[in-house]
């Protein structure tokens, strides 16, 4: 039996209804205040040295090191894992890399591998070979029985090594969210370690988290691990190396307060239709990040006052996505030429071990033509007359925003720090 695509009618073109009062609103450039830190000059220099100045005691020669490579989008990822090696191998120990990602890359060796290699962290570019398998051993179990995994190659070596950026996460609040411990509770432990953290609600995933990552420390084998912070124009603007007690200690902690004040949530109250140009796994781990769009809904964690955004449009996922659209139901209305790009195979894989944060994020939006249908559908369907001014925001993602571009509704009342550049 043939396949059948069921979005080929819509990518033909289709007449919609649309009222023919319906005006979609002439758009103006506004740039929007945020904090700028300096950006690191030499970010693989600066890597180096972090390791070799805080690891210098805690690595002894012929040590073997399994360091982290994630799936995300970090600005600079190549220099952060080529100094991150450098520094190890200047301490006498024998780095290697594995895909520390959890489910993601369709939950298969060689997706992991084909992920990294595809974010440019190939074996020539960071200088170590890696080493990919899904297979996991059970290396420790925390105090009420949660057991603790690390992929077959990470268990084999002397140390393990997380490398990521710190952020905000997108499914939990809590004193740690993303960053060097989840990638050593959840990226390390591939698909079953990815399941037992996002499988519950937010309250006990961050409990979990904390739990976890104590009892992996308690087993001697986490040697410590590097942090970046981005700025929200994607620059470098820290990289710091933790040992083994600041891994979810106060060192980690105090770097996400920080990441924290540099990952601003739009700062207009009330939005009619948000339009994201791009979403993808490279842009946040939901493809569009709740905490810019203030869209997280998860049961059991509130969304936030502000901003209250009615209908979402996405028009496209970056190609290294490479499919997965895991929090595509975040956004209500989607291009047909998107859909017809989506892989669901890896999104349900990913969706799967998300638990509760990942039924409604895997959701279908209503799929139409192309980007002026779903925009003149989010207006109709927005709560608003057809003759109503209409608070309309468009930004290129989540991760980019600093530009964007407003509606004459919006215009009129811009908050402080928002100011006009054009149309």
């Amino acid at each position: 039996m043939a396949s059948v695509n069921p979005w080929e009618q819509l990518s033909k073109g289709i007449d919609l209804p649309f009222n023919p009062g319906l005006v979609v609103p002439e758009l103006h450039e506004v740039l929007i205040s945020v904090p700028t830190p300096a950006a690191v000059g030499d970010v693989a220099k600066a890597a180096r040295a972090a390791i070799v100045e805080r690891l210098a005691f805690d690595v002894t020669p012929g040590m073997t090191v399994a360091v982290g490579a994630g799936s995300r989008g970090l600005s600079d990822r190549v220099d952060v894992m080529r100094g991150t090696i450098e520094g190890l191998r200047d301490l006498g120990a024998e780095p290697f890399v594995v895909p520390a990602m959890g489910s993601h890359g369709g939950a298969t060796a060689e997706g992991q591998r084909k992920m990294v290699e595809e974010l440019g962290m190939t074996a020539d570019a960071i200088g170590a070979e890696i080493r990919a398998t899904m297979e996991t051993v059970e290396v420790a179990r925390t105090p009420d029985g949660m057991p603790l995994y690390l992929d077959r190659h990470a268990a084999s070596a002397d140390r393990i090594l997380p490398v990521n950026r710190v952020k905000p996460h997108t499914c939990f609040h809590g004193p740690i969210e993303s960053g060097c411990t989840k990638m050593a509770v959840v990226g390390f432990g591939k698909q079953p370690g990815a399941a037992q953290i996002h499988s519950c609600g937010p309250v006990e995933m961050r409990d979990r988290l904390l739990r976890g990552i104590d009892a992996l420390r308690g087993t001697g084998r986490l040697l410590g691990g590097v942090a970046t912070v981005e700025s929200t124009t994607g620059e470098v603007v820290r990289v710091e190396a933790f040992t083994a007690d600041d891994v979810g200690g106060r060192a980690e902690r105090e770097l996400l307060d920080y990441a924290r004040q540099l990952v601003p949530a739009l700062p207009f109250p009330t939005i009619d239709v948000l339009i994201i140009e791009q979403g993808g796994k490279d842009i946040s781990g939901t493809t569009m990040d709740p905490n810019v769009t203030g869209r997280f809904w998860i049961h059991g964690l509130d969304d936030p006052a502000s901003p209250r955004v009615s209908n979402i449009v996405l028009l496209d996922i970056t190609d290294v996505s490479g499919g997965n659209v895991l929090g595509i139901g975040l956004a209500d209305f989607i291009p047909a030429s998107l859909a017809n790009t989506i892989d669901w195979h890896k999104t349900y894989v990913n969706c799967l071990p998300a638990g509760p944060s990942g039924v409604r994020r895997s959701r279908m939006p209503m799929v139409l033509p192309d980007e002026q249908a779903c925009i003149k559908a989010a207006l109709s369907m927005c709560g608003r007359g057809v003759d109503e001014p209409k608070k309309v925001v468009r930004i290129r993602s989540t991760l980019h925003m600093t530009n964007c571009w407003v509606s004459e509704a919006v215009l009129a009342d811009l908050p402080p720090g928002v100011t006009i550049v054009g149309a």
